[in-house]
Protein backbone atom coordinates (compact mmCIF):
# COMPACT_ATOMS: atom_id res chain seq x y z
CA UNK A 1 0.00 0.00 0.00
CA UNK A 2 0.92 3.48 -0.76
CA UNK A 3 2.70 5.48 1.89
CA UNK A 4 1.60 8.68 0.84
CA UNK A 5 -1.57 7.19 -0.32
CA UNK A 6 -3.05 5.86 2.82
CA UNK A 7 -2.35 8.73 5.10
CA UNK A 8 -5.87 10.92 5.82
CA UNK A 9 -5.86 14.44 4.53
CA UNK A 10 -6.70 16.79 7.34
CA UNK A 11 -9.00 19.49 6.48
CA UNK A 12 -9.68 22.77 8.36
CA UNK A 13 -13.28 23.94 9.86
CA UNK A 14 -12.99 27.34 7.50
CA UNK A 15 -12.36 24.54 4.42
CA UNK A 16 -15.35 23.14 2.30
CA UNK A 17 -14.63 19.86 0.03
CA UNK A 18 -17.34 18.52 -2.25
CA UNK A 19 -16.76 15.37 -4.00
CA UNK A 20 -18.62 14.63 -7.47
CA UNK A 21 -17.89 11.38 -8.49
CA UNK A 22 -13.92 11.84 -9.88
CA UNK A 23 -14.26 15.91 -9.79
CA UNK A 24 -13.50 17.57 -5.97
CA UNK A 25 -14.16 20.88 -5.55
CA UNK A 26 -12.62 22.63 -2.03
CA UNK A 27 -13.54 26.07 -0.90
CA UNK A 28 -11.72 28.06 1.56
CA UNK A 29 -11.28 31.73 2.24
CA UNK A 30 -8.51 31.96 -0.15
CA UNK A 31 -10.28 30.73 -3.28
CA UNK A 32 -12.08 27.87 -4.77
CA UNK A 33 -9.67 25.19 -6.37
CA UNK A 34 -11.53 22.37 -8.98
CA UNK A 35 -9.58 19.04 -9.93
CA UNK A 36 -10.91 15.76 -11.72
CA UNK A 37 -9.04 12.75 -10.40
CA UNK A 38 -8.57 9.46 -12.99
CA UNK A 39 -11.21 7.03 -12.86
CA UNK A 40 -11.47 4.60 -10.54
CA UNK A 41 -9.66 7.17 -7.60
CA UNK A 42 -12.29 7.47 -5.04
CA UNK A 43 -12.69 10.10 -2.30
CA UNK A 44 -14.10 8.73 1.82
CA UNK A 45 -15.19 12.22 3.91
CA UNK A 46 -14.78 11.14 7.87
CA UNK A 47 -14.55 13.80 10.61
CA UNK A 48 -12.27 16.79 9.57
CA UNK A 49 -10.38 14.19 7.65
CA UNK A 50 -10.23 12.53 3.86
CA UNK A 51 -8.84 9.55 2.81
CA UNK A 52 -8.45 8.40 -0.85
CA UNK A 53 -8.84 5.08 -1.83
CA UNK A 54 -7.94 2.77 -4.88
CA UNK A 55 -9.68 0.51 -6.82
CA UNK A 56 -7.32 -2.56 -6.96
CA UNK A 57 -3.29 -3.26 -6.38
CA UNK A 58 -2.59 -2.89 -10.35
CA UNK A 59 0.46 -0.76 -10.68
CA UNK A 60 -1.21 2.45 -12.32
CA UNK A 61 -4.05 2.22 -9.07
CA UNK A 62 -0.85 2.42 -6.76
CA UNK A 63 0.80 4.82 -9.04
CA UNK A 64 -2.06 7.33 -9.18
CA UNK A 65 -3.02 6.73 -5.29
CA UNK A 66 0.03 8.40 -3.79
CA UNK A 67 -0.73 11.40 -6.63
CA UNK A 68 -4.23 11.78 -6.05
CA UNK A 69 -3.56 12.08 -2.47
CA UNK A 70 -0.58 14.35 -3.14
CA UNK A 71 -2.90 16.49 -5.24
CA UNK A 72 -5.61 16.83 -2.85
CA UNK A 73 -3.77 17.71 -0.26
CA UNK A 74 -1.80 20.81 -2.00
CA UNK A 75 -5.47 22.01 -2.74
CA UNK A 76 -6.66 21.77 0.84
CA UNK A 77 -3.89 23.56 2.01
CA UNK A 78 -3.95 26.12 -1.16
CA UNK A 79 -7.00 27.63 -0.10
CA UNK A 80 -6.72 27.40 3.50
CA UNK A 81 -2.97 28.91 3.40
CA UNK A 82 -2.01 29.64 -0.39
CA UNK A 83 1.56 29.50 -1.32
CA UNK A 84 3.98 31.70 -1.84
CA UNK A 85 7.73 30.99 -4.13
CA UNK A 86 10.47 34.40 -3.48
CA UNK A 87 12.67 34.85 -6.15
CA UNK A 88 15.95 36.90 -5.47
CA UNK A 89 17.74 38.76 -8.29
CA UNK A 90 21.32 38.85 -7.96
CA UNK A 91 24.47 40.86 -10.49
CA UNK A 92 25.00 44.46 -10.86
CA UNK A 93 22.10 46.43 -12.34
CA UNK A 94 19.65 43.44 -12.03
CA UNK A 95 16.21 44.88 -10.57
CA UNK A 96 12.64 44.18 -10.52
CA UNK A 97 9.95 46.97 -10.58
CA UNK A 98 6.34 46.98 -10.73
CA UNK A 99 3.09 48.96 -11.97
CA UNK A 100 0.35 47.29 -11.56
CA UNK A 101 -0.04 43.66 -12.34
CA UNK A 102 3.00 43.51 -14.11
CA UNK A 103 6.50 43.18 -13.32
CA UNK A 104 9.13 44.42 -15.11
CA UNK A 105 13.03 43.05 -15.27
CA UNK A 106 16.31 44.49 -15.83
CA UNK A 107 18.57 41.70 -16.07
CA UNK A 108 21.28 42.59 -18.47
CA UNK A 109 19.06 42.55 -21.93
CA UNK A 110 19.11 45.21 -24.30
CA UNK A 111 15.45 45.70 -23.39
CA UNK A 112 13.10 44.95 -20.00
CA UNK A 113 11.46 42.04 -19.67
CA UNK A 114 7.69 42.19 -18.74
CA UNK A 115 5.88 39.45 -16.47
CA UNK A 116 2.26 39.58 -16.85
CA UNK A 117 0.86 36.91 -14.25
CA UNK A 118 -1.72 34.39 -14.96
CA UNK A 119 -4.85 34.66 -13.14
CA UNK A 120 -4.83 33.45 -9.66
CA UNK A 121 -1.35 34.25 -9.02
CA UNK A 122 -0.28 37.70 -7.66
CA UNK A 123 3.85 38.93 -8.29
CA UNK A 124 5.01 41.10 -5.77
CA UNK A 125 8.20 42.88 -5.54
CA UNK A 126 9.93 43.93 -2.32
CA UNK A 127 12.85 46.37 -2.57
CA UNK A 128 14.24 45.62 -5.80
CA UNK A 129 16.00 42.49 -6.02
CA UNK A 130 13.32 40.34 -4.50
CA UNK A 131 10.14 38.85 -6.22
CA UNK A 132 7.44 36.70 -4.41
CA UNK A 133 5.21 35.03 -6.27
CA UNK A 134 1.72 33.80 -4.49
CA UNK A 135 -1.08 32.12 -5.16
CA UNK A 136 -3.23 29.30 -4.39
CA UNK A 137 -2.54 26.65 -6.81
CA UNK A 138 0.88 25.10 -6.16
CA UNK A 139 1.60 24.06 -9.62
CA UNK A 140 0.91 27.09 -11.31
CA UNK A 141 3.27 28.87 -8.48
CA UNK A 142 5.91 26.87 -9.16
CA UNK A 143 5.23 27.33 -12.94
CA UNK A 144 5.49 30.70 -12.71
CA UNK A 145 8.13 31.04 -10.29
CA UNK A 146 10.21 28.96 -12.57
CA UNK A 147 9.26 30.98 -15.87
CA UNK A 148 10.67 33.71 -14.16
CA UNK A 149 13.48 32.03 -13.03
CA UNK A 150 14.08 31.15 -16.76
CA UNK A 151 14.33 34.40 -18.09
CA UNK A 152 18.26 35.14 -16.65
CA UNK A 153 19.39 31.45 -15.00
CA UNK A 154 22.10 32.29 -13.11
CA UNK A 155 25.26 31.17 -14.25
CA UNK A 156 28.35 29.09 -12.32
CA UNK A 157 31.02 32.10 -13.13
CA UNK A 158 29.75 34.90 -11.15
CA UNK A 159 26.60 33.91 -9.94
CA UNK A 160 24.48 36.04 -11.45
CA UNK A 161 21.21 35.89 -12.52
CA UNK A 162 17.47 35.20 -10.96
CA UNK A 163 17.78 32.33 -8.08
CA UNK A 164 14.84 30.45 -5.83
CA UNK A 165 15.84 32.50 -2.24
CA UNK A 166 17.88 29.78 -0.65
CA UNK A 167 19.00 28.36 -3.96
CA UNK A 168 23.15 27.45 -3.94
CA UNK A 169 24.78 27.82 -6.72
CA UNK A 170 27.80 26.11 -7.49
CA UNK A 171 30.47 28.13 -9.03
CA UNK A 172 33.29 27.26 -11.14
CA UNK A 173 36.95 28.47 -11.46
CA UNK A 174 36.77 29.98 -14.87
CA UNK A 175 40.31 30.81 -16.90
CA UNK A 176 42.57 30.88 -14.00
CA UNK A 177 43.80 26.76 -15.06
CA UNK A 178 45.12 28.51 -17.44
CA UNK A 179 47.64 31.33 -16.27
CA UNK A 180 49.83 28.74 -14.79
CA UNK A 181 51.03 27.36 -18.16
Amino acid sequence: MSRIGKLPIPVAKNVQVDVDGSTVKVKGPKGELVRTFPDGISFDKGEGTISVIRPNDEKKSRALHGLSRSLLANMVIGVADGYTKTLELQGVGYRATQAGPKVTLAVGFSHPVEIVPPEGIQIEVEGTTKVHVRGIDKELVGQVAANIRKVRKPEPYKGKGIRYLGEYVRRKAGKAGKAGK
